[in-house]
């Protein structure tokens, strides 16, 4: 099949792939999208003569990127952008404003820049009626080959020049990220989490003539994965669950709504995506992707509105197989509740906070890993459920590691994200919280560890230099000294650029410290021995270890212990939370001679439909 292929590696320039999403954003490869075709968009924007969005005083938002922050007033729902229920009735209104919509903020001056529907249950419904009727003929009369040709399709539009450019317009205003960190890491992960999955499905060219791929390697050269095998004389077969449910969180809000509804897709399960509302427009930039890929009718379906109102309609209908939720423990506590109380054994799968640490041993070289680990809190200004919060040190040590780590945070300049031309402030590397929600906490959680005894080395409650009168959300990336475990700020999620500083005496107190908190996401482990440094990681209790270095890779899962949650994202673990298995007392040459009336009955099941 003559295509041409997009490689992740042909940007990122060594060969595993390995993710810098969440590291200094200086660290970030420089991406030129100017060779990718423009295509446009339809937006369905609430006054189509008028390209601005109005702030809270009827005003034209006075920005250079305005073109791209615009309203929306409808949903994305079987095939076709859908007018709210509510949109001629206050029944399901804000109780506080009297509105059927939802304001969307600039991060950088709190103004209201744009309006979302605020949708009601009988939206949700809606979605979901369309995505059952949808699911037979996307999962039955679907290969598993013509599917990955759609999300190609869509990959294609989504990556566009143009596309690109609108969403880090929107994300620096609405989210607050800077405009590198848009563009190089929250406009790119999707595309990268995206191929990765593609390449690790694709074994069409590795069939012979027969469509033989027994024991075929995918583009990445890694065993292909098979929708059916063989269990002695049985036969495995993968299927898709079902209707999905998509609740997905505002910090990476595009990576993490590809993380779900790619697989999800691929897998043969039909979607109904409810995204975050604090960052409502990188979401209808997705979902126009969708649509001019011509997915269709009801195979992706979106309803933009707050969690109480239409996420927990996912959670409790019977007609949603599954739910999938990144997003806070407590939220995560919520849904577990409302799909418990339905009923319905409905698998919830959980992508939730932490609490990380970073172990440094005494033999670990200070100066190298404490920089590569402040950054990696730091970058998106401190909002990743992965950041290493907490830095465990030998107590003989600590002065150094806080003078590096004060260093470090000193040299993040904090300052506005949504200017136009980076050259007008380029020396900004962090920008606001993504909401006056976010800033609240965060400032509380610094008032809580002042209070409780704790010493700010650098930061503190101060604002930023610059951004005393700007009306943003921003915050000083803040270091403690004087922590201990027990306190609050050791134990609960901040969610900012907030770094705790913890000294220990032992190395099994680093352990037992470690893993000292309801958490188990992430970890990180710092030794010039590297058999030491792997004999701790496998002592820590959660679900990822870095060692030495903040690299990952997208091929491998994503995923916690304990109050962190139970999904597994990325590379194949992502797409398997999609799938059940179901075991046929055939042989698997007997099975494929009979389903797909294969002669060879080793014939590829790259081209077999889990049907």
């Amino acid at each position: 099949m003559d295509r041409q292929r997009f490689h992740p590696s042909s940007l990122v320039p060594f060969s595993t792939r390995r993710l810098l999403a969440f590291r200094y954003p200086g660290t970030q490869p420089r991406i030129n999208l100017s060779s990718f075709t423009t295509v446009s968009g339809t937006p369905k924007i609430e006054n189509e003569n008028d390209a601005a969005a109005k702030n809270g005083n009827g005003n034209d938002y006075s920005s250079e990127n305005s073109k791209h922050i615009r309203s929306y007033d409808s949903h994305y729902i079987d095939g076709k952008w859908t007018n709210p229920s509510n949109r001629k009735n206050t029944k399901n209104a804000d109780k506080s404003t009297g509105k059927s919509t939802i304001n969307v903020i600039d991060s950088n001056n709190g103004r209201v820049v744009a309006t979302v529907p605020r949708g009601t249950e009988d939206d949700t419904l809606l979605a979901i009626e369309a995505a059952k009727n949808a699911l037979p003929g996307w999962s039955r009369q679907t290969t598993p080959q013509e599917r990955l040709e759609r999300v190609r399709a869509f990959l294609e539009h989504f990556r566009s020049g143009q596309r690109v450019d609108e969403i880090v317009d929107r994300l620096s205003v609405e989210l607050g990220c800077t405009r590198s960190f848009a563009r190089n890491v929250q406009a790119m992960a999707p595309v990268y989490h995206t191929q990765t999955l593609l390449d690790l499905l694709d074994n069409d060219d590795n069939s012979d003539a027969d469509g033989n791929t027994n024991g075929s390697t995918n583009t990445d050269g890694d065993p292909a994965f098979e929708w059916e095998e063989a269990a002695g004389k049985c036969t495995i077969v993968k299927e898709p669950i079902g209707v999905v449910g998509a609740i997905t969180p505002w910090n990476y809000p595009l990576n993490q709504i590809a993380l779900k509804v790619i697989p999800a897709l691929l897998a043969g399960c039909t979607v109904v995506l409810k995204p975050s509302e604090v960052t409502p427009l990188v979401a209808y930039s997705f979902a126009e992707a969708i649509d001019e890929a011509g997915l269709p009718n009801g195979v992706f379906n979106m309803v933009m509105g707050k969690g109480s109102e239409c996420g927990e309609v996912l959670a409790r209908h019977p007609d949603v197989d599954l739910v999938s939720f990144t997003g806070s423990t407590r939220a995560g506590k919520i849904l577990s509740k409302v799909a418990a109380g339905s009923g319905m054994m409905k698998p919830l799968r959980t992508e939730l906070g932490g609490k990380s640490a970073a172990v440094l041993l005494d033999d670990a070289n200070f100066a190298r890993v404490v920089p590569s680990f402040v950054r990696q809190l730091t970058s998106n200004s401190g909002q990743s459920c992965n950041a290493l919060s907490r830095m465990l040190v030998p107590r003989e040590f600590c002065e150094t590691v806080l003078e590096i780590a004060s260093n470090t945070m000193k040299k993040e300049t904090v300052g506005l994200s949504s200017a136009t031309n980076e050259n007008e402030n380029p020396r900004v590397t962090l920008g606001p919280l993504a909401s006056e929600a976010q800033y609240n906490r965060v400032r509380s959680y610094i008032e809580r560890g002042i209070s409780e005894g704790a010493t700010v080395i650098t930061g503190g409650l101060d604002l930023p230099e610059g951004t005393e009168t700007s009306g943003g959300f921003f915050v000083k990336p803040t270091l403690f000294g004087d922590v201990t475990n027990d306190m609050v700020i050791a134990q609960e999620e901040i969610f900012g650029p907030v770094l705790c500083v913890i000294p220990y005496d032992t190395e099994e107190e680093a352990i037992e410290l470690a893993n000292g908190t309801p958490y188990g996401l992430n970890n990180a482990v710092a030794s010039g021995d590297f058999k030491r440094a792997l004999d701790v990681a496998s002592r820590l209790k959660s679900g990822m270890v870095m060692v030495n270095t903040v690299d990952v890779d997208f091929r491998a899962p994503f995923g916690g212990y304990k109050q962190s949650g139970n999904a597994r994202e990325w590379g194949l673990a992502g797409l398997e939370e999609f799938l059940v298995t179901k075991t046929v007392n055939v042989p698997l040459e007997e099975y494929r001679a009979i389903v797909y009336g294969c002669e060879n009955s080793s014939s590829s099941s790259s081209s077999s439909s889990n049907r």
